[in-house]
C-alpha cells in the first residue's frame, strides 16, 4: 500500500500533470500509521506531499498531493457530490470530487457496509469522471468478482514477500498434546426428545424434496454434536450427510465431517453416503468420502484421536484446555523451544479471560520472569495494548491472547507462532425478527490465511489451526458482507441524501451483495416512523437534517429532541459513546475487577443508579472536572476509566456540536440547552428517543438448579440474560423493580446464549410520547359490562355471531358503528380507567383524561420538531413553546417513579401541571434524584424542584388554558397536522378536545 500512491504520484509528476491521490483504510490508525510511513520513505514530515484525514483529526489535505482516510471520510465526499448539492456546486463552482484522479481503496476484502455502498456510488460516477482513476487492493481479494463488477476491469497481480510458515490443523495438535479431553463448556449427550426428533424429519423432507436448507443447516450447526449429526429419519433413515452428499452441498458436508458425521451409517434401503452421491450424480462429493472413507486425510492414529476428540467437543465453543496444553508443548518440546512469542486468537473478551484465567492457574505458567501473558482487546487499556509491541528480556516467552484485532491492523514483530482458534465475534442482524446480535462465528479463508501470515511477518513461523482439515475446507472463501447483516437505515438515508428522486431498492441492487428485500423495508420503516421519510418514500425536512449529521439518524432525532427538552449535553455524550465504545477499562486481576465493577455503579448512582449508559454519562463528566483540576490521570486510574476514549469522546463531541451549530439548531453558545441535563425525568426521555425500539422489561428466569437468573423480556417475547457486568444487575432481583422498563443498545450471542449488557430504567411517559404508535381499550372489567349493554341493544336484530367472542379484548370483532359506541361509552367521563396499549405488546392502566393529555402532548411533539426543523433559528410559536413546557413538567415529575407499570395506573398527568397551574405558580414538582441499588449506601432522596428553562416561558397560562379547554375525552376526533409549519403559530389552542389528536382513538381489535 505504501509503494503503489507514490509510484503514481512520480508518474504523474514526471509527466508535469497534477495528481491528487485518495486512499482509503478501514481503520483510523492504518491511516495514520501508512501515511506516516509513506512519509517517512519520501524524507518529509507528514501533512505536507502526505498527509491523512480522520474523525476529528487531519494533518495536510487540501495542499497535499497523497492523503490517507477512513471510508466514512470519503463517503460524506461522494454523498455531497450528489444530485442534492447540485445547486450548491453550480452556485459556488465546486464539486468535492472534481479534484480527485485517483481513488485507491485498500483492505477491500474487508467488505464493510460502507466500502460496499461506496463502490455503487463510484461505479456510476466513473462514466461522467474521465479523469478519475479507481484501484482496489487486497492481499485476499476475489479478483475476478470485483473485475466483473467494473465492466471486466484489468487485474494487476503483484506478488509479495511473506517468510515460511508452517501450518498445522486438529489433527496434528492432538497429535503433538496426545490428547483427546476436551474442556470447551458442557457437551450434549442426552437423547433427542420427540419434538427435536420432529424438527430433523421436517428439515430432512424438505432439503430433500424441496432443495429448502435453512432448517436442517440451523439444526445441524446449533446442535453440532455426533449424536445430532449423526440422526437418521425415521421413515428412510437418511442422515444430515446423506442429504447433503445426494445434494451436492460439499461445503456443508465436509463441516459434517469434520464435525464427527459418520459416512459408514446406511439408510433403510441399503445405502450409505458415498452410494448416493454416486447414484445422484454428485462426483465431487463422492470423491471427497473416499479420501475420508481411505483415511487419505490424516493417519489412521490422527483419525482416531480426532474422533474420540469431537465426540467430547462443542465445536461452538473455544477450547482453553486445549491451548494450554499446545502452549505448554510448544515451550518444552526440544524441536519448538526457539525463542519467540506466541499469538492467540480467541473470538472476544470472555473467551480471553478463560484463557488467561486457565494458564495462570497451570504451575508451569506462574513465573512472571519466564512468561509474560497479555491481552489485546479494544477495550483494554491503551497501556496495556502498547506492552504486547515490547520484546520481553532473554529468557522470557511472551503469550499473547487477542480478537481478529491482530488479523491486519498492527504487527507485533517479535511472534513466531499463531494459535489460531478459527472463531471470530460478528456482528449479525435478523431481518425477519429485526434483531441485532453479536455472536461468535467461523472466520472465512481469507481471515485464516491472514491469520497464518501473522507468524511469518518478520522471520518464519508456525501456525496451528484448532480446527481440523475438513473444517477448513468447508470455511467460506469471505465472511458475509457486511451490508447483508447490518441494519442499513444510515445508508438507506445517504441515498436519498444523494438523491432524493432515487428508490432506495433501485440503489441498493446495485451493490456487488445487495440487502435482502426485509432489511430494506425494515430500514424504510424506522426511518418513516422517525419522520425521515414521507409515506412515498420522498426525504422530508426533516430527513435531510437528520442525514446531515454524521451519526446514526435514530440517535439524531435523540440530539433534536434533547435540544427541545433542555438536555443536550447528555445527550452528546450519548451520542458519540454510542458511535465510538464503552469508556470503561477491562482490568486483568480478579481484585481490579471487583473494584471496577464496583467503581461503575458507584457512577451509575451520580445518575440516579439505574443505568449503563447513565455510568458513561457521569464517567465523562467527572472525568472533565477531574482534567480540568488537575487530576485527569488519578481519576482514570481510580475508576478504570479509558483516558484516550474520553479524549476521543470530548472530541467527538465538540464536532457534533459545532455541526449543530453549522445547521442552525443551536448557537454557538449552547449553554442554555442543557439546563435540564440532571432532571432524571427529562434524561430517561433523551435515552428513550434514542434507543426505541430497544424497548424490555425486567425479570428473572430459571436457571442452572433453580437459581434465577437477571433476564429482559423483549418486545418479541424473547427472555434475554442481563449480563452481569451491566449496573443494572443487581436492581433485577429487586422485587419492586420487578417488570421495570428499560432501554437497552444491542442484544449479544455468544457461546453462554443471548445477552444484553448496557440499559437503563425509565419510566411510562416518555414511552407514551415517543413510540411508534399506541392504542386504547376499556379495562377488562369495564369492558365486559359494555359488552352485555351491546348485547341487550341488538337483541332480536337476529344479528350471527353476536356473543361468539366474549372472552377477551384481543378478540373483540365489532363494526365500525360499535367500535365508536364503544369509543363514547367507556371514553364518556375523564375519570373512567381505561387500558393504554403501547405497540401491542406493553399494557398501562390510566384515565380517560390523561389519555387525551397524551395523544394531544404526541402531536405537539410532532408538531414542534417539523417547526424547529424548518426554522431552526426561530423561537417556537407560543402554542408549541407551552407544550414542550408541559411536557418538560411531566418527565421531571415521571423521574424513575412507575416503572413497574402494567396495568397499574399512573400518576394523572393533570396533577403534575394543571393543578400547579390553577395556583398561579410555577409547577413545582416532586421527583426521585436517586434510586437506591441493593446493597448501595446511596440513599433515596424526594426533593422539591422546578424545571431549569421553564422561566422563559408561561407555563400558568399555557397550563390553564389546557386544563379549561379538555371537555369530554370521547369527543376526540380527526384532525390533520397543518402542511406547513408557519401556519401554527396562527392557530389557538383547541377549545374543543375534539380538534386534539391528528387521528381517531385507536381502538384494539
Amino acid at each position: 500500500m505504501t509503494q503503489v500512491p507514490q509510484y503514481i504520484l512520480d508518474y504523474m509528476w514526471g509527466k508535469g500533470e497534477v495528481c491528487k491521490v485518495i486512499c482509503t483504510q478501514p481503520r483510523r490508525i492504518s491511516a495514520v500509521s501508512v501515511s506516516e510511513r509513506i512519509s517517512k520513505e519520501r524524507g518529509e514530515n507528514a501533512g505536507e506531499d502526505v498527509g491523512y484525514k480522520i474523525r476529528l483529526e487531519s494533518k495536510g489535505g487540501k495542499q497535499s498531493s497523497i492523503v490517507l482516510c477512513t471510508t466514512g471520510v470519503l463517503l460524506r465526499v461522494l454523498v455531497s457530490s450528489g444530485s442534492r448539492s447540485r445547486r450548491l456546486r453550480m452556485k459556488h463552482g465546486k464539486d468535492g470530487i472534481s479534484g480527485i484522479t485517483h481513488i485507491i481503496m485498500d483492505e477491500i476484502h474487508e467488505r464493510d457496509r460502507y466500502s460496499d455502498f461506496m463502490l455503487a456510488i463510484l461505479r456510476d460516477m466513473l462514466p461522467s469522471h474521465p479523469r478519475l482513476r479507481l484501484i482496489l487492493m487486497s492481499a485476499t481479494i476475489d479478483t475476478a468478482r470485483f473485475s466483473q463488477y467494473f465492466g471486466g476491469c484489468p487485474i494487476i497481480e503483484v506478488p509479495g514477500f511473506t517468510h515460511p510458515v508452517q501450518t498445522y490443523y486438529l489433527e496434528d495438535v492432538l497429535s503433538v498434546v496426545k490428547s483427546t479431553d476436551a474442556d470447551n463448556g458442557p457437551t450434549n449427550n442426552h437423547n433427542l426428545s420427540e419434538e427435536q426428533k420432529l424438527s430433523f424429519d421436517e428439515a430432512i423432507n424438505m432439503a430433500w424434496s424441496s432443495d429448502e436448507w435453512d432448517l436442517l443447516l440451523e439444526l445441524v450447526s446449533s446442535e453440532g454434536t455426533p449424536k445430532f449429526l449423526n440422526y437418521q429419519h425415521s421413515l428412510t433413515g437418511l442422515t444430515p450427510l446423506m442429504v447433503f452428499a445426494g445434494r451436492g452441498r460439499v461445503g456443508e458436508m465436509c463441516m459434517l465431517l469434520s464435525l464427527g458425521a459418520d459416512c459408514n451409517l446406511r439408510a433403510k434401503d441399503g445405502t450409505n453416503a458415498l452410494q448416493i452421491s454416486e447414484r445422484e450424480n454428485q462426483p465431487e462429493a463422492a470423491e471427497i468420502i473416499k479420501k475420508h472413507l481411505d483415511g487419505s486425510f490424516d493417519s489412521e492414529e490422527e483419525q482416531k484421536l480426532l474422533n474420540k476428540y469431537l465426540e467430547k467437543a462443542n465445536t461452538d465453543h473455544v477450547d482453553v484446555g486445549l491451548i494450554e496444553k499446545l502452549i505448554r508443548q510448544i515451550c518444552i518440546d526440544s524441536k519448538d523451544s526457539k525463542d519467540g512469542g506466541i499469538l492467540v486468537f480467541l473470538p472476544g473478551w470472555d473467551d480471553i479471560n478463560r484463557a488467561r484465567e486457565k494458564l495462570l492457574a497451570s504451575s508451569f505458567f506462574k513465573s512472571s520472569s519466564k512468561f509474560m501473558v497479555m491481552s489485546l482487546h479494544s477495550m483494554v487499556p491503551s497501556m496495556e495494548q502498547k506492552k504486547v509491541f515490547k520484546r520481553p528480556p532473554p529468557g522470557c516467552r511472551k503469550i499473547v491472547l487477542s480478537t481478529n484485532i491482530a488479523e491486519t491492523a498492527v504487527t507485533i514483530d517479535d511472534i513466531v507462532y499463531v494459535i489460531d482458534t478459527g472463531r471470530m465475534k460478528e456482528k449479525s442482524y435478523d431481518p425477519y425478527n429485526n434483531v441485532s446480535t453479536l455472536q461468535s462465528s467461523w472466520i472465512s479463508k481469507a481471515s485464516a490465511k491472514q491469520r497464518e501470515g501473522r507468524a511469518g511477518r518478520c522471520q518464519p513461523g508456525i501456525c496451528y489451526h484448532l480446527y481440523s482439515k475438513l473444517r477448513a475446507a468447508s470455511l467460506p472463501d469471505f465472511q458475509i458482507p457486511e451490508l447483508r447483516r447490518m441494519p442499513i437505515e444510515e445508508l438507506c438515508l445517504q441515498v436519498k441524501m444523494m438523491d432524493p428522486n432515487c428508490k432506495i431498492d433501485t440503489f441498493l441492487a446495485k451493490t456487488l451483495d445487495p440487502p435482502v428485500f426485509e432489511s430494506m423495508r425494515n430500514a424504510i420503516v424506522v426511518l418513516q416512523d422517525i419522520g425521515a421519510l414521507s409515506a412515498d418514500e420522498m426525504l422530508t425536512d426533516l430527513g435531510e437534517k437528520l442525514g446531515s449529521l454524521p451519526v446514526h439518524p435514530l440517535i439524531s432525532r435523540m440530539l433534536f429532541f434533547a435540544i427541545l427538552m433542555n438536555c443536550l449535553d447528555p445527550a452528546l455524550t450519548i451520542a458519540c459513546a454510542s458511535d465510538h465504545r464503552d469508556p470503561f477499562t477491562l482490568p486483568m486481576s480478579p481484585d481490579d475487577k471487583k473494584k471496577a465493577v464496583e467503581a461503575r455503579y458507584e457512577l451509575a448512582s451520580l445518575y440516579g443508579g439505574c443505568g449503563d449508559q447513565l455510568a458513561v454519562l457521569a464517567a465523562f463528566e467527572c472525568w472533565n472536572n477531574a482534567k480540568q483540576m488537575g487530576l485527569e490521570s488519578r481519576f482514570c486510574s481510580k475508576y478504570y476509566v479509558s483516558p484516550s476514549t474520553m479524549k476521543m469522546l470530548s472530541g467527538m463531541r465538540s464536532q457534533l456540536q459545532m455541526e449543530l451549530t453549522r445547521i442552525g439548531f443551536i448557537p454557538s453558545d449552547a449553554s442554555s440547552y442543557s439546563v435540564n441535563a440532571h432532571d432524571p425525568g427529562v434524561l430517561h426521555a433523551v435515552l428513550v428517543s434514542g434507543f426505541y425500539p430497544m424497548v424490555g422489561r425486567l425479570g428473572l428466569l430459571d436457571g442452572f438448579k433453580n437459581k434465577k437468573k437477571a433476564m429482559i423480556e423483549t418486545a418479541s417475547g424473547d427472555k434475554v440474560r442481563l449480563h452481569n457486568r451491566s449496573s443494572n444487575y443487581k436492581l433485577s432481583f429487586n422485587k419492586k423493580l420487578m417488570r421495570a422498563l428499560v432501554v437497552f443498545d444491542e442484544v449479544t450471542r455468544s457461546d453462554g446464549g443471548m445477552s444484553i449488557r448496557n440499559c437503563s430504567l425509565v419510566g411510562p411517559l416518555p414511552l407514551l410520547l415517543l413510540s411508534a404508535e399506541i392504542a386504547v381499550a376499556p379495562k377488562e372489567e369495564i369492558y365486559h359490562l359494555l359488552e352485555k349493554e351491546e348485547e341487550v341493544e341488538e337483541e332480536g336484530d337476529g344479528d350471527e355471531g353476536s356473543g361468539d367472542e366474549a372472552g377477551g379484548i384481543d378478540a373483540m370483532e365489532l363494526d365500525s358503528k360499535s367500535n365508536e359506541n364503544c369509543e363514547d361509552k367507556f371514553m364518556s367521563s375523564p375519570d373512567n380507567m381505561v387500558r393504554i396499549i403501547m405497540d401491542r405488546w406493553l399494557y398501562f392502566g390510566s384515565t380517560a383524561m390523561d389519555v387525551s393529555l397524551i395523544y394531544c402532548l404526541r402531536e405537539r411533539l410532532s408538531a414542534a420538531i417539523l417547526y424547529r426543523v424548518t426554522y431552526p433559528r426561530d423561537p417556537l410559536p407560543p402554542i408549541l413553546g407551552a407544550s414542550m413546557h408541559a411536557i418538560t413538567c411531566i418527565l421531571s415529575c415521571d423521574g424513575c417513579s412507575g416503572m413497574a407499570v402494567e396495568i397499574s395506573s399512573m400518576d394523572k398527568l393533570i396533577d403534575m401541571v394543571v393543578n400547579k397551574a390553577k395556583l398561579g405558580k410555577k409547577p413545582t414538582v416532586t421527583k426521585q434524584v436517586a434510586k437506591t441499588p441493593k446493597g448501595s449506601s446511596a440513599e433515596t432522596k424526594q426533593v422539591a424542584k422546578t424545571p431549569k428553562g421553564c422561566q422563559n416561558s408561561e407555563p400558568s397560562k399555557a397550563s390553564t388554558s389546557m386544563s379549561e379547554n379538555i371537555g369530554n375525552p370521547s369527543e376526540i376526533r380527526s384532525q390533520p397536522l397543518p402542511q406547513n409549519p408557519s401556519e401554527i403559530s396562527s392557530q389557538p389552542l383547541p377549545q374543543n378536545p375534539s380538534e386534539i389528536s391528528s387521528q381517531p382513538l385507536p381502538h384494539l381489535t
